[in-house]
């Protein structure tokens, strides 16, 4: 894993992305929260950072589309599995050279809320907690766009579908508000467990795996709606507001420390990095 981390880091510090990301990270958020604060006449850092969640949508998909699917494209994933390392050691070495391109520039952002504090009553516990779960926030992302990264040999796919995972992530609790008809919720989770079935039958490569998965949420789906139909009214909903990455985050801007949001922050960066190395590996042996 060393060594992986190490090969991707001087990769990222080599070229120009790292430098590019941190630029424009440091730059959406220094301005934001000047554009915020001059026209809200407050000193309130997290509020900034709130306000900036819609970066991710561009930032995670240009950070994390070429880290797996580039490896595919040059066949170079054929050559990494040939070395004595072990598909968590490849996944988890890149992800940590991703996190420290991501967290070095947010280090420096930790000077905004002294800056702030010189014209203005900054609660600065309240600030760096917002911080400590916008960084958490940003790492349960970047792992996500890993993992889409892993699914494809196509850089710009792997963009462009990150685009539209991140656009829903972040207008998912709104979304929810406008969805409340019975038959478009039914309608909604058969999709969602057939993308799901379609996922674990491109990680298994089993058409038996991913067709039992497909039943049983289709048998769940028929079961709740048989027992009781006016609860597939909130089911979406209420799954969309609770499994909301951004809505979680609002609670820090709010004042509140969530420390269930970080450990949510935490379980959904482990399982998509567990995702992630069954992916290489489902490649490893049967590619």
């Amino acid at each position: 894993m060393k060594a992986v981390f190490k090969h991707e880091l001087s990769l990222y510090y080599h070229g120009l992305l790292a430098y590019v990301f941190g630029a424009f990270l440091l730059e959406f958020i220094g301005i934001g929260a000047m554009m915020y604060n001059i026209n809200r006449a407050v000193a309130n850092f997290e509020y900034a950072l709130g306000t900036f969640c819609i970066g991710f949508v561009a930032l995670v998909p240009i950070l994390t589309m070429r880290v797996l699917a580039e490896e595919k494209k040059q066949k170079t994933d054929q050559l990494l599995s040939l070395l004595p390392i072990t598909g968590v050691d490849i996944v988890l070495g890149k992800y940590f050279a991703m996190a420290v391109v991501f967290v070095a520039p947010m280090i420096v952002a930790c000077i905004y809320p002294f800056i702030f504090s010189l014209y203005g009553d900054v609660y600065l516990p309240t600030s760096y907690g917002a911080l400590f779960a916008f960084i958490c926030l940003g790492l349960a992302l970047i792992a996500i766009g890993m993992f889409i990264s892993s699914l494809t040999e196509s850089q710009g796919m792997a963009a462009g579908i990150c685009v539209v995972v991140m656009l829903f992530c972040y207008y998912s609790a709104s979304l929810a508000d406008y969805i409340s008809s019975t038959a478009f919720n039914v309608a909604a989770l058969l999709v969602l467990s057939a993308l799901l079935a379609l996922i674990v039958r491109k990680l298994t490569r089993s058409d038996a795996a991913g067709l039992i998965i497909l039943a049983l949420c289709v048998a769940a789906v028929v079961i709740t709606w048989l027992v009781s139909p006016t609860s597939l009214e909130t089911l979406l909903p209420d799954l969309m507001n609770q499994l909301s990455l951004f809505e979680r985050f609002y609670t820090f801007v709010n004042g509140v420390f969530d420390v269930t949001a970080i450990v949510y922050y935490i379980s959904v960066a482990v399982f998509f990095l567990f995702l992630c190395v069954q992916s290489w590996e489902e490649k490893r042996y049967n590619g």
